[in-house]
């Protein structure tokens, strides 16, 4: 069975552009240098996670700032009118972010003040409330204010994940969600057959998935509030590789009912099923573009595994992927601009997780290890979650798009996989 699923996942399976916007300091994220910021641990309610912690690891995975260590953090006034520019300069600093936390009713408060150092002037200020328990995502709230207001790009730190984890010695499979970090997963459904695939509905109220519940596998639905699921499809031979289309009421698939994968689209009012694609090849792991008018996929049409393009209205095709031997499983950013794949170098036999720009073509190697696949790209563009293997297990690991950040999610005892990305709340 676990050789039969590999199968199925390989055949399922540049820098930052920076917008400029007149109300936002707008920092390069191409630059050699990351961005100087120190987050003073906040003040207030100090029985709280440490809030400033969770601030600076979200910029920092970014890959566009550095925080200042905490053993070089000044003792710093928690009072907006007390900061001193001269001491931050000294150190480096070229932002400053302060703060307070406070029990309001029933709630914090977070209130949040951030200084350009070198004008020594304040470019933000702000306070978010929430249940305590909830004080991760009040953090992951001020980071994407924080990273907007210095990079003109939304931030992504509040959005979510789905990822598959495996565990016990009987084999149990369980689709999960957690914030982008890892962190306060949930279970949204278990089951003794494996679970693939998973992906967010346009609105996140949703989720997609393959489950060989049934000994096959078959394409299901499911509200993530409700935990109501609708089985789609049950087709004989392959049901998988699931994705939205972006107004969230056409899904793209693969099925293999006639002999061969090929690409096919549902309605899901209707449930019509159209066929996109027809030839010897092997057409696999579809995403829309934002407007819903093409679709990149996998196809070895070639001679080995490489990603194309299809008009959906026409049906007209071409290819996409210019550099290497192997690039397969494609994600688009939110803006098409760049598709993220894994991919392998002519004369190598590492798999790698690779961004190619779609206007220039250029390719940038994102990962390190040899065994990387699934990536799924944030919604803003600036990271990218991929599996891979660490120390024998499943793992996931989070890159910045440019290059600069490495590590691992913080998931799971067993084996995960299969992560997906959320788009931004609507």
């Amino acid at each position: 069975m676990k050789k039969f699923i590999h199968i199925i996942i390989l055949y399922m399976a540049s820098f930052i552009s920076i917008a400029y916007a007149a109300d936002a300091i707008v920092i390069d994220g191409g630059s050699n240098k990351a961005i100087s910021i120190a987050i003073v641990p906040f003040g207030g309610d100090t029985t709280q996670p440490d809030i400033a912690t969770i601030i600076g690891k979200d910029l920092y995975n970014s890959g566009i700032f550095e925080p200042l260590p905490r053993q070089n953090m000044l003792s710093t006034p928690h009072n907006p009118t007390e900061v001193s520019f001269r001491d931050w300069s000294a150190v480096n600093a070229q932002f400053l972010l302060i703060g307070n936390i406070a029990s309001v009713g029933g709630k914090l408060q977070v209130k949040y003040y951030l200084y350009n150092v070198a004008s020594q002037q304040q470019v933000l200020n702000g306070s978010v409330s929430g249940a305590p328990n909830k004080i991760r995502g009040l953090a992951h709230y001020v980071s994407d204010q924080v990273f907007e207001k210095l990079t003109a790009i939304k931030g992504a730190f509040s959005t979510k994940l789905l990822y598959v984890s495996e565990s016990g010695n009987n084999t149990n499979y369980a689709l999960k969600m957690a914030d982008y970090d890892g962190a306060n997963p949930v279970t949204l459904l278990t089951s003794k057959e494996p679970i693939l695939s998973p992906r967010f509905s346009p609105d996140n109220k949703k989720v997609l998935y393959v489950s060989f519940e049934s000994k096959r596998p078959r394409i299901y639905v499911q509200d993530i509030a409700t935990g109501t699921r609708e089985q789609l499809t049950n087709y004989t031979g392959l049901n998988s590789a699931p994705a939205w289309s972006p107004d969230g009421k056409t899904i793209a698939f693969v099925l293999s009912k006639d002999g061969n994968p090929e690409l096919y689209t549902m309605r899901l009012d209707s449930k019509l099923v159209h066929r996109l694609t027809n030839n010897n090849a092997i057409d696999t792991e579809p995403v829309w573009n934002k407007n819903g008018n093409s679709i990149y996929f996998t196809s070895d049409r070639s001679g080995a595994p490489q990603i194309y393009k299809i008009n959906v209205a026409s049906g007209s095709t071409e290819r996409v992927s210019t550099t290497g031997n192997y690039n397969a499983n494609p994600k688009l950013s939110a803006d098409d601009g760049m598709l993220v794949m894994v991919h392998r170098q002519d004369g190598y036999r590492n798999f790698v997780i690779a961004a190619q720009n779609l206007v220039t073509n250029r390719v940038t190697i994102l990962s390190n290890t040899n065994l990387d696949d699934s990536p799924t790209i944030a919604p803003n563009g600036t990271m990218v979650i991929y599996a891979t293997r660490q120390q024998g297990k499943g793992a996931l690991m989070l890159a910045s798009i440019n290059g600069r950040v490495h590590t691992e999610l913080p998931v799971d005892d067993g084996d995960v996989r299969e992560p997906s990305w959320s788009s931004f709340a609507r």
